[in-house]
């Protein structure tokens, strides 16, 4: 798991910022800058007397993530508040040797940008200062291991998912040849990132797809904390934590091509539109027994506590399970860790049209060793019943490998094109 450092306050930014003193408290690290309310006094004598110092506390700016080791980061990194997830299509003619020369270029520069410097070619180097645990994950579509003539090496289940009754895709959302997923707890970090990154890419690829994802700000709640979803729901209860003994068996690939072995993992990125308004129709009952869970607490109906296990065993007076056979948890449960998987959802709200109805929706992003063994099943068990599909509707779906990390020195998916 990748582990969060502070680095110390440059000279370089002390001149430029002002008076800057670090401070200890706030979630261990923090800036607090001293700022002038107003040069006049409160009688309005004027002087140095009248002068007031306001202390601004700014938390987490500085926080990086390490962007080398033998994952890549934006995986096991506890979720960031803003995230963009960019889809490219290859050019025509970029084989494996342009590839590669494309991955240096990316790596070299998501590299700088999570350490909290500019990019190589950067014009605004101001707007790297503050990382904010930026995080930049890449992704190699079915597409690019044509281009690149090493088809015998993707994963044998890493292909478009088959059309399930309840989709309603759309290409402008679907498919991609490289996925670049970047996410940090400040926008204008992730804007600048997706900037640079693309100007990298623009001479082997064009952009096909973004799609822009948020969760809770940081220090709204405590880290670890299930988030809501844009219905209200608490998202992501059963998984498991990036410490945890299961989470290796459940994430990193232990099967398949060599390459992908040694630290990768796949991911299914699906966009699903949500029905607010017909949501908010809904009552809590009918809400809760939908789902199958409290909607206040993430308590399963049979339990008190969100954590607590659910019994689908347990009846009601009439003899009716308590949690029905349709309810969302008991579609989505497999009994076995291994074929669990792990959600990075964020949501997703992006315009708002003249009748009032909102593109609404979750940005559903499943890390998994094995997408046959493991995310497929739990679609299809969801596509067959689950009640709530009433209300949502996927309309976007991709798939990626996603290659191991690197050493310093090296690049992303060197011991694929390489």
């Amino acid at each position: 798991m990748e582990e969060n450092r502070i680095p110390p306050v440059s000279r370089r930014r002390v001149l430029a910022g002002g008076a800057l003193t670090v401070t200890g408290a706030l979630a261990g690290a923090g800036i607090t800058a001293a700022v002038e309310r107003g040069s006049g006094s409160q009688d309005g004598s004027g002087g140095d007397a009248g002068r007031r110092p306001r202390t601004v506390t700014v938390a987490y700016g500085e926080e990086t993530v390490p962007f080398h080791g033998r994952h890549q980061a934006g995986i096991a990194t506890p979720a960031q508040s803003h995230a963009v997830f960019l889809g490219f299509e290859l050019a025509k003619g970029t084989d494996r040797a342009a590839l590669g020369r494309m991955m240096r270029l990316l790596t070299d520069d998501a590299a700088r940008l999570t350490r909290g410097e500019p990019a190589l070619a950067d014009t605004e180097p101001e707007l790297a200062a503050l990382p904010a645990r930026l995080t930049v994950t890449f992704g190699f579509g079915p597409g690019l291991f044509r281009a690149a003539g090493v088809d015998d090496q993707r994963p044998a289940s890493l292909e478009p998912l088959p059309r399930f009754g309840i989709d309603r895709l759309q290409d402008r959302w679907s498919g991609g040849d490289l996925l670049i997923q970047i996410c940090a707890d400040d926008p204008l970090t992730v804007a600048h990132a997706q900037r640079m990154l693309i100007k990298d890419a623009r001479s082997f690829a064009r952009l096909r797809w973004t799609q822009r994802g948020f969760r809770r700000g940081r220090g709204i709640e405590d880290d670890g904390v299930t988030q809501r979803n844009l219905m209200g729901q608490l998202d992501g209860t059963a998984n498991p934590y990036p410490d945890d003994d299961v989470f290796s068996e459940i994430v990193w690939t232990d099967a398949g091509p060599r390459w992908l072995r040694d630290g990768g993992t796949t991911l299914v990125l699906r966009r699903i539109r949500i029905e607010l308004e017909t949501w908010d129709a809904v009552d809590t009952g009918a809400k809760e027994f939908t789902i199958g869970r409290r909607l206040g607490t993430g308590a399963p109906l049979t339990g008190t506590a969100e954590k607590d296990l659910p019994d689908f065993g347990a009846e009601n007076d009439l003899g009716f399970p308590v949690i029905s056979e349709h309810a969302h948890i008991r579609r989505a449960h497999v009994g076995e860790d291994r074929r669990r998987i792990f959600r990075r959802p964020y949501n997703y709200d992006d315009a708002v049209a003249a009748d009032g109805r909102s593109e609404t929706g979750l940005l559903f992003a499943s890390f998994q060793r094995d997408i046959g063994e493991q995310f497929l099943p739990i679609q299809r068990s969801l596509a067959e019943s689950d009640l709530l599909n009433e209300w949502t509707t996927p309309i976007g779906s991709a798939v990626f490998a996603v290659p191991p990390g690197c050493a310093a020195g090296g690049w992303i998916g060197e011991t694929l094109l390489g």
